[in-house]
């Protein structure tokens, strides 16, 4: 059985049907709660709490699901929200295998979705007719992949071993490691293991035999710290590299002492109290984080609240911008308007970055939404230049 919160605004919806107002807008939203992903799924839940119950100004439904980290049960999720919710749009799901299963629903359906998963084959080519309904939050793998590169020739490194997850997450990032980096540094060794695997002792040992000056891990959640214990508790010296998809509070638990020192690129929100006072996004992650910090508790913030919570900001700009069009919430004609209109979003600054979102281009950031952090103290901390 799934657990489906259904989130009315009461009295906004009284005093907005008082006025004449449309029918409310009802999203559904598909989390990665139980299962591998959960660290993950439980930080956008916290931000998705935290949404006001309102957009565009009218009344707003959530209905949330949980896929259990579940392929299978992500496809069926959409099916229910989309077949007996009638959702204008869709938030999620938390990983990329999921995202990539559900597009066959978006196009049949014709529902817009806003991705809480990373790989840009989520929403690339956007041409594509089933990923042109497919939008996404988190950074393409390329932004930070880049900023990566960047970072490890500032610090000498020449040579690099990668570990990255059996699936189309680790599979996109190594791919777009490779073509940042272009030999430099040069990729000594390759391995992958499962998000389930308990060892990954032989595919470190492989990598470690190759003396590579750095490792990059290419998982997320408290799956990506099983590579980095064991590479730590083997003897490993050299830098240890790991993706924005760390960004849990949990991945810190489990990683403990192991993972002090990582460096990773992450979206400024989850620094936003040690960015530059220049930062063109620190005003806004700011107000998030005093916004996310008074509920949670101070050092709480994460990568994947961040992302949680600009999907309401990008939905509450495009839901504005659809209604001007006169189609009314819970018809196709409506899908099709706010699918125009988040295709169209312009400029806008959420917690990691700036949004131009357009038909060539179904994320939208640029090297604004991108920071290096650092583990410092058990924390994510801003890594200096």
């Amino acid at each position: 059985m799934h657990k489906m919160i259904q989130h009315f605004a009461a009295a906004a919806a009284c005093l907005a049907l008082s006025a004449g107002a449309v029918a409310e807008i009802t999203v559904g939203i598909d989390l990665s709660s139980t299962g591998p992903a959960a660290a993950i799924g439980s930080q956008s839940m916290n931000a998705i709490r935290l949404w006001p119950d309102t957009l565009g100004g009218q009344p707003a439904k959530y209905v949330i699901l949980d896929d259990a980290t579940d392929v299978s049960q992500a496809v069926r999720n959409f099916r229910k929200l989309t077949s007996e919710n009638k959702v204008d749009a869709i938030v999620g799901p938390n990983v990329t295998p999921a995202a990539l299963a559900a597009l066959d629903v978006l196009a049949e359906t014709g529902t817009p979705m806003i991705a809480l998963a990373a790989s840009v084959s989520i929403v690339a080519p956007p041409n594509d007719p089933k990923k042109r309904w497919a939008f996404k939050l988190p950074q393409n793998d390329s932004l930070m992949a880049s900023a990566l590169v960047e970072d490890m020739r500032r610090r000498g490194i020449k040579t690099i071993g990668l570990i990255g997850f059996a699936d189309s997450y680790g599979e996109g990032w190594a791919k777009e490691f490779a073509i940042a980096a272009d030999g430099n540094p040069k990729i000594l060794g390759q391995e992958t293991f499962q998000r389930t695997d308990q060892s990954v002792t032989g595919q470190v040992l492989k990598l470690m035999a190759a003396k590579p000056d750095a490792i990059l891990i290419a998982g997320a959640g408290t799956p990506a710290a099983l590579p980095q214990k064991t590479l730590v508790g083997r003897g490993y010296t050299g830098k240890i590299y790991q993706t924005h998809g760390i960004g849990t509070l949990e991945f810190l638990k489990i990683g403990g002492k192991d993972v002090e020192g990582t460096l990773f690129p992450t979206g400024p929100g989850v620094v936003a109290r040690e960015l530059p006072a220049g930062n063109p996004v620190r005003k806004v992650a700011l107000e998030f984080a005093d916004r996310y910090e008074a509920q949670y508790g101070p050092n709480s913030l994460t990568q994947f609240a961040g992302d949680a919570w600009g999907a309401w900001m990008l939905l509450d700009s495009a839901v504005t911008r659809a209604l001007k069009t006169g189609a009314k919430p819970g018809t196709p004609e409506f899908r099709v308007a706010l699918r125009d209109a988040l295709e169209a979003t312009r400029d806008l600054t959420v917690p990691n970055g700036v949004l131009n979102v357009s038909d060539k281009d179904h994320q939208g950031f640029d090297e604004r939404a991108r920071v290096m952090a650092t583990i410092r103290d058990n924390k994510f901390s801003y890594a200096q230049p």
